[in-house]
C-alpha cells in the first residue's frame, strides 16, 4: 500500500468514525436489545496469501459452532431480526472502520477472502491479494447483488460452496485484478463515492 492511498484510508476512517459514531453507538444498542449477544461477527479472514487478521462487523446471524463458508440459501433461517435491514443499508460493515485504522484493510480493494478459499485457490489469490484488500471495490460493486442473488438458491453448505466457487470466484477475480491495473487515487475516491451512494439507494 502506498503512503498516499494509507493516509486517505486514515483520514477518511477518523472522519466517518466521528460524523457516524452515534450511528454506530445506535445500531450496536437495537443489535444488542433486540438479538443479544455478541452484538458484533468476528470472523479470520486474509490480508496477504499467508497472513491473516480479525475481521469485525455487526452481527446479522445466529453464532453456531461449526459454521463454516460464506453465507447463501442454507444459511437464511439463521439470520437475525435486525439482519435484513443491516445488510441491506450495509450498517453491518460500520466497524470496519477498526480494522481500516488499524491498517488490515483498505477502503478500496478486493474483500478479504476467507483462509478456506486462499488454501484452495492459491495461484488466483496471490495475485488478487497483492492489492490490499477493501471494505468496497470494484467486484463489491458490480457484483455483490449477483452473488447473493447466485447463493441465495442453494439450499446446502455444499451447494453453496459449489456455487461461490464456480460462478462467483473467478468472476470477482477478474474485477479484482482490473482494479488492480488501473489503482490510483483518483479512482479509490470515484469508487468511494459509488459504494456510499449505492448504500443510499
Amino acid at each position: 500500500m502506498t503512503f498516499s492511498k494509507r493516509l486517505l484510508d486514515l483520514g477518511a476512517a477518523v472522519f466517518l468514525l466521528v460524523l457516524l459514531g452515534p450511528i454506530i453507538v445506535l445500531t450496536a444498542l437495537v443489535v444488542l436489545v433486540l438479538d443479544g449477544r455478541p452484538v458484533f461477527y468476528l470472523s479470520e479472514r486474509m490480508k496477504s496469501p499467508i497472513q491473516g487478521f480479525t475481521l469485525i462487523k455487526f452481527r446479522t446471524m445466529t453464532p453456531v459452532a461449526a459454521d463454516s463458508g460464506v453465507s447463501g440459501g442454507d444459511k437464511a433461517d439463521r439470520i437475525t431480526r435486525t439482519g435484513p435491514f443491516l445488510r441491506r443499508t450495509r450498517l453491518d460493515e460500520l466497524p470496519q472502520l477498526w480494522n481500516v485504522i488499524r491498517g488490515d484493510i483498505s477502503f478500496i480493494g478486493p474483500r478479504p477472502p476467507l483462509r478456506q478459499y486462499v488454501e484452495r485457490f492459491p495461484d488466483l489469490y496471490a495475485q488478487v491479494l497483492q492489492s490490499r484488500p477493501g471494505v468496497s471495490g470494484l467486484a463489491s460493486i458490480y457484483f455483490h447483488a449477483h452473488e447473493e442473488h447466485l447463493l441465495a438458491r442453494s439450499q446446502s453448505r455444499a451447494e453453496t460452496d459449489e456455487i461461490y466457487c464456480r460462478a462467483c470466484i473467478p468472476r470477482k477475480a477478474r474485477l479484482d485484478l482490473m482494479y488492480q491495473a488501473k489503482r490510483s487515487l483518483c479512482l479509490d475516491l470515484s469508487l468511494m463515492l459509488k459504494t456510499v451512494f449505492k448504500g443510499l439507494r
